[in-house]
């Protein structure tokens, strides 16, 4: 069966996208803060089996697989990929609002959609008996978000790497845009340490949270390139006993961008050097590199891009590349094709307030099927006409 746009029909992805819709709210549902994501895991895996794939499996870290078997299985494999994982704490209140066709609700965008839309990718072929050329795996990423530092992707591309063809990842919010290049990012953890004392008796004395905002004063004045593009922020700092007291430890969270990792690591650079130079008798710095996500790209040329240009071109949207941190930097490190592409439009990420349009879903999905169909069938060498 040839699956196009054009032969995708309207009845048929309507209904698919409300079923989306619906998978996202009960998805969101389930808390899912980063290293937390069992339960979350484990509702995907059931979906996985009531959609019929195959060897369903999940691993150590709660990334869940699911092949979809491909009419030439000795090919490589397509990866379609979402994470499940939200920067929400397992307390936060998951609450939905629907206001005509947007929906309320942490974590909803980013990435309950994403996940929806990897579940309605494998309903549809499902439900339509379509057989992709190659064979898919379907994984649901755990550890995507801040500190996870792209584990669960670390993790599946290792057990792909020998026979990955492509990476399809889905993000729900980007839809209308194509990200085909991965950033560096380093995070630090910069902790200064001191003997303390009392505020009054022992005035004076180095402090460790003295010692900690002097750098962060220092990083402050960070003057990152324009280009390549780079970008820094202290996002946490803790530390300190009592208002009274000298700290006797206190620490900071840095998180470093760039599109190059050349670029990263000039940041770092700079940063150890304000590190040294704070250092004295009585006040000791450590900095433990606590993520490290490297970068990688593929050319605005390669196919995969172009496939994923042209879907949209098709559905009347002028697609922009983009440039992002996602799972999609791991296969990108090592040379594989990978694009991040997504679901729907909205906004408010990582906010309490996040939303999702619900209209722009019917496309989104349009989009995911016809590329990833068309994308298998490169893989296995299979022509398109």
């Amino acid at each position: 069966m040839q699956t196009t746009i054009d032969t995708l029909r309207d009845d048929l992805l309507s209904a698919l996208a409300a079923w989306t819709t619906e998978q996202a709210v009960a998805i969101q549902q389930i808390a899912a803060p980063t290293f937390a994501e069992a339960e979350r895991a484990a509702y995907v895996g059931a979906e996985m089996q009531r959609l019929g794939l195959l060897h369903i499996e999940t691993d150590a870290l709660h990334n869940v697989y699911g092949m979809i078997a491909g009419a030439m299985p000795d090919s490589p494999v397509l990866v379609v990929v979402a994470h499940t994982d939200t920067v929400f704490s397992a307390s936060t209140d998951l609450t939905v609002r629907r206001d005509g066709r947007l929906i309320y609700g942490p974590g909803l965008g980013d990435n309950s959609v994403g996940v929806a839309g990897l579940l309605a990718f494998a309903r549809f072929l499902h439900n339509e008996q379509i057989v992709p050329a190659c064979n898919v795996w379907c994984i649901a990423t755990s550890r995507e978000e801040g500190l996870g530092d792209l584990g669960g992707m670390k993790a599946a591309h290792e057990r792909f790497a020998d026979r990955l063809g492509e990476v399809i990842n889905l993000e729900g919010l980007a839809y209308g845009h194509v990200y085909n290049s991965g950033i560096a990012v380093r995070r630090l953890c910069i902790s200064a340490h001191a003997d303390g004392g009392h505020s009054w008796l022992h005035f004076g004395r180095p402090s460790a949270v003295h010692g900690l905002t002097m750098l962060g004063a220092k990083i402050c004045t960070l003057q990152p390139p324009a280009a390549p593009r780079a970008t820094y922020n202290i996002g946490m700092i803790e530390g300190g006993t009592a208002i009274n007291a000298i700290a006797t430890e206190a620490r900071l969270w840095l998180d470093l961008r760039s599109e190059t990792t050349a670029g990263v690591e000039a940041l770092e650079k700079q940063v150890r050097g304000y590190v040294k130079a704070l250092s004295a008798d009585g006040l000791m710095f450590k900095i433990e590199i606590v993520g490290n996500r490297p970068s990688g790209a593929i050319a605005a040329t390669h196919p995969l891009v172009q496939d994923a240009l042209a879907v949209l071109k098709q559905l009347g949207v002028e697609a922009t590349l983009e440039t992002g941190s996602t799972d999609a930097n791991i296969p990108l490190s090592y040379g594989c094709p990978a694009v991040t592409i997504g679901i729907t439009r909205g906004g408010n990420a990582h906010r309490t307030d996040e939303y999702i349009e619900t209209e722009p879903i019917v496309d989104g999905l349009k989009q995911l099927i016809s590329l990833s169909l068309t994308t298998a069938k490169r893989i296995a060498g299979v022509s398109s006409s």
